[in-house]
């Protein structure tokens, strides 16, 4: 009888304490980050694309806000994404391009999310050559992964086929880890990276005979003669010169490797579609211009049927949160890792500081802080990713991070930039350079040294090399200042020591 009564009072004491140490349930703001790979603005509607409606991504836009001057520091895969998890430029994060290994134990926002209690995940498409770190779960995509029933790398480095169209088995895959298998009581931050519409486009079986019958209008500067712009004459980045007809746009594909790793319903659905393609190319015999605008037709209607997929699987994701209640207290992001050339200037890739692989779509949903039809036009880089997430999760951020949170009252006046992989694919040349709401002016470097200078307001093409121009002298001067105060702020010694050349140059004669 003493013994029942001693434990009773030792439940009722523990009980008690329990209660008073019970803590309200955590109310800090779920993150989601939905990172697609290489996608145009001019390929979602909401920014007034002509080619393709994205109804759910432009969900956030109705929803939340749509960022009109979003841009990239280093328009490259990789280097994109270091810079989104370490909030540093290139040169400080130490991933400049694509062909170096990451440093992934640096510090990161997941490192800090991590010690403040969230839970962390990585799921798709990472490409940085390193095994994650600082993520609770991640599943991630080797290399560049594969369309069609990719394999991806589990946590312990074993390797796993999965078979499916990635844009779906990723998001299943995100979908999975957020309904079974988080803890529910801890906030999460979470980054869904796709894999499309990246090179070599590969729209799913549902999507191949999505825009058969749409003639694309051909960009302006298609047949851009590059006149007073040496770097744009030396890539080699052209759809009508550099895109492969076999491994691109899949004709005579049937035995690639690609085919190879479908499944027998994928593979018959393939080559029905792909095989006619085949065929019908052959019948015209095309040559000359007519043969041109037929790699352009066929690269524009695999690159849309890639993300129709994409579209899907975002609304997917968003009617989720919406079902699970989480749709208030969860700051969603859509963005890529940068734009993309969907025939301007004859191009496809990206790489250069030029409007449209500079440019980076970002879409943002979060009722606590933005009002739905939100259009916000300040000037941001994605060094803004980490001290935003960090920022919204009551951390404070750290000193070393070069970027600012997107809410920010502090306008940016212009964005800094820095491309490094030279020679390489594509043979873009190395360059940095400045753009503010109007200008832009380039200093490319290391196979000649040489200026451009753009007014984006009457060429928004950037056809009009104006560097040196007397009309535009003032600004120049002032661009030029201004550019190397962004390079002392930044610390890019690189970029520093090439200026002080031209100075030291300039003083000589």
């Amino acid at each position: 009888m003493k013994k029942t009564f001693l434990t009773t009072i030792a439940f009722g004491l523990t009980l008690g304490m329990g209660l008073l140490s019970f803590k309200p349930k955590d109310k800090r703001p779920n993150i989601l980050i939905l990172f697609s790979d290489d996608h145009a603005l001019q390929a979602i509607s909401a920014y007034g694309s002509p080619y393709i409606k994205t109804p759910n991504i432009d969900r956030l836009a109705k929803e939340g806000a749509l960022y009109q001057n979003m841009f990239c520091t280093n328009s490259l895969c990789a280097p994109s994404r270091a810079t989104l998890l370490t909030g540093k430029y290139s040169h400080k994060n130490g991933h400049r391009d694509n062909l170096t290994k990451f440093d992934a134990g640096q510090p990161m926002y997941p490192k800090y999310l991590q010690a403040a209690g969230y839970q962390t995940g990585w799921i798709g498409k990472w490409h940085l050559e390193a095994t994650p770190q600082y993520f609770d779960y991640w599943s991630v995509l080797p290399g560049q992964g594969a369309y069609y029933n990719p394999d991806f790398i589990e946590m312990g480095g074993k390797t796993v086929r999965q078979e499916g169209y990635a844009t779906d088995v990723i998001t299943e895959k995100a979908l999975h880890w957020l309904d079974q298998d988080r803890d529910p009581s801890k906030p999460f931050c979470l980054v869904i990276g796709h894999k499309c519409p990246h090179r070599n486009w590969q729209p799913d079986t549902t999507d191949l005979r999505a825009f058969d019958h749409v003639k694309f209008p051909l960009p302006k500067s298609f047949y851009d003669s590059y006149e007073g712009r040496i770097a744009a004459k030396r890539q080699d980045m052209t759809v009508t010169k550099t895109m492969r007809l076999k491994e691109d746009l899949k004709v005579d594909a049937g035995n690639d490797p690609f085919v190879k790793r479908m499944n027998p319903a994928q593979r018959k659905a393939w080559l029905a579609y792909y095989d006619q393609v085949t065929a019908d190319f052959k019948k015209q015999n095309l040559s000359g211009r007519a043969l041109d605008e037929w790699k352009y037709q066929r690269y524009m209607q695999d690159y849309l049927g890639t993300l129709l997929s994409l579209d899907r699987n975002v609304g997917k994701v968003l009617d989720y949160l919406d079902k699970k209640g989480l749709t208030e207290n969860t700051l969603v992001v859509y963005s890529s890792d940068q734009g993309f050339y969907l025939g301007e200037h004859g191009w496809f890739d990206k790489r250069f500081m030029y409007e449209e692989s500079h440019h980076m779509p970002m879409l943002i949903r979060y009722p606590k802080r933005l009002k739905a039809g939100t259009i916000d036009r300040a000037i941001h880089n994605n060094t803004d990713f980490a001290p935003t997430i960090l920022q919204e999760a009551g951390l404070s951020v750290p000193t070393d991070m070069q970027g600012q949170s997107f809410f920010s009252k502090k306008a940016r006046k212009s964005t800094y930039y820095h491309y490094y992989e030279y020679p390489a694919e594509h043979s873009v040349q190395t360059h940095f350079g400045i753009r503010t709401d109007r200008y832009k002016l380039i200093r490319f470097y290391k196979d000649g040294e040489f200026w451009e200078l753009y007014d984006l307001q009457k060429d928004p093409e950037e056809m009009n090399n104006l560097y040196g121009k007397p009309a535009y002298q003032k600004i120049q001067k002032q661009l030029t200042a201004d550019l190397k105060q962004l390079i002392r702020q930044y610390d890019d010694t690189d970029a520093a020591a090439i200026l002080a050349k031209d100075e030291a140059s300039q003083l000589s004669k």
